[in-house]
């Protein structure tokens, strides 16, 4: 063997033997996923607008992190180029859910939920009942912009999360409560210290003891459910999730099997037509109507048998299946509505361009059991249906939104993944489109958590958003980032540091703080950068 070897190297030239030795050698495989990575971090500033994303997560903390000398910018670790600062110091703890007020385009003020749970801060707690001077814990608040100025709306709510302004100029807060309700603010600036008195009958009081059913209003007619988030159309047209885990809601079977939070569509008797602001409460879209949750089909909307529901039947093509509001959450177990586990945040993406409208949403997962989490967005081409049809399936009827527009005659949407998480991106929660790019940012609902920017799905073949980065990472173990909120030009975010450990720090009102802080330096990139 030595005497060929070496009559062989004699024999062929070198470099021919380099050849040879080439192909018989497999090649060494490149990871592809490892440099497709590499090039969405090269490329962010074409793509994000952000010099430089994150590599590694904010280390734990200990103790009380957050006092009153802890500059803004050593609360969070942020991407190259990016910058904090204090809007206030002063927000109730566990603020979470912000919008702007009266608009986005020329907003005055944030007005934010509050997620701690009812509680009687001063006054006689042992008496039945309520009397003026009971102090209530905040629940929705209103924010200067220029000043920071915190001045609390309404009290008494049990976790307030979900928060929007209407398109006809009021505010909707909502609970994330087994029972939750939606309350609709007339004008968030005209009232201060109003009180829910009984959150079964949705009575509320002004500062003074009593009751005024002209600027706050309980909204039964939308599904009672543990609200988080929701969008609404200009017609009125409310799409919002049920946080919902799968197996924790309790009915005969016990909770052991029971689906997780639903899809609820609730459609307004009396669409705003957007002739006139509403003046009166009286006039919202929001006083009555109907309410459907999503019922995903593992059967096309054109082919019979539609909708053919079950487990495993998640995504693709759905049906709309009216429920009752007051009993949504049982009524959407009972007939058969996807469960998807523990629903987030949810907005309408201001890029999409066909009919009808995109809700993406976040579903948490669980870390821990490797479910790491995912937003879905469902495109819903006619909203508002039109009529109703009722389908009888072993002795149950069904009925559903219709659509006479459709081969078969139902509404339908169709519902896909668009992120899906990982042992580094998981437990999804909050989510907010940047405006001009349609990039959607996407915070995490834990310990130090992160926010990822992603980028739309582009011209390639799947559904899905071609990439994500990390651009924010919080440093306070005991907190979470939530609220995250873009300015109109999309180059200003707010932020709230939601229930850090506030032993170091004063209460106002009585009450715990949290910070908001405003995030600076975001460039716009122009939509279409990366072949959208």
């Amino acid at each position: 063997m030595f005497q060929k070897q070496r009559l062989w190297h004699v024999e062929f030239p070198r470099s021919i033997l380099a050849i040879v030795m080439a192909f018989a050698a497999p090649a060494q495989a490149a990871d592809w996923g490892v440099e497709a990575g590499h090039l969405l971090h090269s490329n962010s500033m074409r793509l994000f607008g952000i010099a430089r994303p994150l590599g590694e997560s904010a280390s734990a903390s200990m103790g009380a992190y957050r006092t009153e000398t802890r500059s803004a910018e050593e609360q969070v670790l942020l991407a190259k180029g990016l910058k904090a600062h204090y809007l206030t110091r002063n927000a109730a703890d566990r603020t979470d859910m912000l919008a702007f007020w009266p608009s986005g385009a020329a907003p005055t003020h944030l007005i934010s939920c509050v997620e701690g749970g009812r509680a009687q801060l001063s006054g006689d707690a042992d008496k039945a009942g309520y009397a003026p001077g009971d102090l209530f814990n905040p629940s929705v608040q209103r924010i200067d912009l220029e000043t920071g100025a915190v001045e609390t709306v309404l009290r008494g709510m049990s976790a307030c999360d979900g928060i929007r302004t209407t398109p006809w100029g009021t505010v909707l807060a909502t609970e994330e409560h087994a029972n939750g309700g939606a309350y609709e603010i007339l004008n968030p600036l005209a009232i201060t210290g109003f009180t829910v008195r009984d959150r079964s009958t949705g009575e509320i009081v002004d500062a003074a003891g009593a009751i005024d059913t002209s600027a706050v209003a309980r909204r039964t007619a939308l599904p009672a459910m543990s609200w988080e988030g929701f969008d609404i159309t200009p017609a009125g047209v409310v799409l919002a999730g049920d946080e919902l885990r799968p197996g924790s809601y309790a009915d005969a079977r016990g909770g052991s099997d029971t689906d997780g939070g639903a899809i609820f569509k609730f459609i307004p008797d009396a669409p705003w037509n957007g002739a006139a602001p509403v003046t009166r409460l009286a006039m919202s879209p929001l006083a009555s109507g109907r309410v459907y949750a999503f019922q995903a089909s593992c059967r096309g909307a054109a082919q019979s048998g539609f909708p053919q529901f079950g487990q495993g039947c998640e995504i693709g093509d759905g049906a709309w299946v009216k429920v009752n509001a007051a009993t949504a959450r049982a009524d959407a177990n009972r007939l058969g509505a996807t469960g998807y586990y523990r629903p987030e945040d949810g907005h309408f993406d201001p890029m999409h361009a066909g009919p009808g409208y995109r809700f993406c949403w976040a579903n948490t997962g669980n870390e821990a059991a490797r479910n790491y989490g995912e937003v879905v967005c469902l495109i819903d081409e006619n909203p508002m249906g039109g009529g109703e049809k009722t389908s009888t399936r072993g002795g149950l009827a069904y009925t559903y939104l219709a659509d006479d527009k459709q081969a078969m005659g139902f509404a339908h949407a169709a519902a896909n993944r668009f992120i899906e998480g990982d042992p580094d991106f998981n437990s999804l929660d909050n989510l907010a489109f940047q405006p001009l790019t349609g990039n959607l940012y996407v915070s995490e609902d834990h310990a130090n958590g992160d926010i990822f920017a992603c980028l739309p799905d582009g011209a390639d073949r799947d559904l899905e958003s071609d990439g994500c980065v990390k651009i924010m990472s919080v440093r306070d173990s005991s907190a979470e980032p939530t609220g995250f909120i873009f300015s109109a030009d999309g180059t200003t975010a707010y932020l709230s540091i939601q229930h850090s450990n506030d032993a170091a720090m004063p209460r106002v009102d009585g009450y715990p703080t949290d910070d908001i802080l405003a995030i600076t330096g975001f460039n716009s990139p122009s939509p279409g950068k990366h072949g959208r």
